[in-house]
């Protein structure tokens, strides 16, 4: 990202914003509610149209409403807040439809690599089942691997856990440190500090749309630079804040 500006009519959601996220990196973005966390990850995706800069992914430019776009979204995993799941397919269907039907691969292969994924995420025998059926950890869960499925270059996770009862939230940030440890590249917007400390290599502190700051965990929760993140640090209990 160079210099990215994102408006709202006359509201600056992101302002002048630069960041450079290395292959198999972990940055977890954290702030308080409106500081643009979201929509930095929507303009990665193209899901926003952009006010100024550029984003791109390698060499390759990111543009709103571009015919390579949807080539290059392929590359872009995101799993959102509220799932997504299609209810009237099978948590199977979900996960192949865009590997099988975009990528034009091979139904044999894709779904014996989606049950694979189910058994790693704790979902064996479940491919057959709909989401109605599912917990919300579970078809957040759904939702990682149909991203994984699409074999993308960087994922990236909204919120993943704030629509989750308390005692779902675990399962689903287990599946995300499983997945930081076998050096996946991952954009991760959260509220949850314990595992922002555990699974993150740096660490982005938004607020009023600019990054704040930008340092490793240790740094940022022991040393914060900003009267903004100390002030915004204040509000969780730190004791609790440690390595998972």
């Amino acid at each position: 990202m160079d210099h990215v500006t994102k408006r709202f009519g006359n509201h600056t959601v992101l302002d002048d914003i630069s960041l450079t996220v290395h292959r198999g990196e972990v940055i977890v973005v954290i702030g308080p509610s409106g500081c643009g966390k979201s929509t930095l990850l929507r303009c990665i995706n193209a899901l926003e149209k952009i006010q100024g800069g550029e984003i791109k992914l390698g060499n390759e430019k990111i543009e709103y409403g571009s015919k390579r776009l949807p080539s290059l979204r392929q590359k872009i995993g995101m799993v959102f807040q509220n799932y997504e799941l299609f209810p009237h397919l099978t948590v199977l269907g979900n996960i192949q439809l865009a590997p099988v039907k975009v990528q034009k691969r091979n139904l044999a292969e894709v779904q014996a690599e989606a049950i694979g994924w189910l058994d790693r995420v704790g979902l064996e025998g479940r491919e057959n089942s709909y989401p109605r059926e599912l917990s919300g950890g579970q078809k957040q869960r759904v939702a990682i691997v149909r991203a994984l499925c699409m074999h993308p270059e960087i994922l990236l996770f909204d919120e993943v856990t704030a629509a989750l009862d308390p005692e779902m939230v675990r399962e689903v940030l287990d599946v995300m440190l499983a997945l930081a440890a076998q050096g996946r590249t991952m954009l991760i917007v959260t509220h949850e500090m314990r595992f922002a400390r555990a699974a993150a290599d740096r660490i982005l502190f938004l607020d009023g749309g600019k990054i704040m700051e930008d340092s490793d965990p240790e740094t940022f929760f022991t040393h914060p630079q900003t009267e903004r993140a100390r002030r915004f640090l204040s509000t969780f209990q730190f004791d609790n804040i440690k390595k998972l």
